[in-house]
């Protein structure tokens, strides 16, 4: 049985909004990441702008995030 890979979590800023609920999110760090928002908050229709201060769980791959909850 697999071990649960635990997922990394970071805070950022929204510094985009894209087409498809994609945003461009700059974290704590200064990295830039392409991030889309989890299902449980598009299924309660909460709102990302731009220059809200998110949580993110990063790809254990790099390059993209979740958005798993909005400050």
């Amino acid at each position: 049985m697999q071990d649960k890979i635990e997922k990394q979590i970071v805070i950022g800023t929204v510094e985009e909004a894209l087409p498809n609920t994609l945003f461009r999110v700059i974290t704590e760090d200064g990295v830039e990441v392409l991030a889309y928002i989890a299902g449980k908050m598009r299924l309660h229709r909460i709102k990302v702008l731009v220059g809200d201060t998110v949580h993110l769980e990063l790809d254990s791959y790099g390059g993209r995030a979740r958005i798993v909850r909005r400050n």
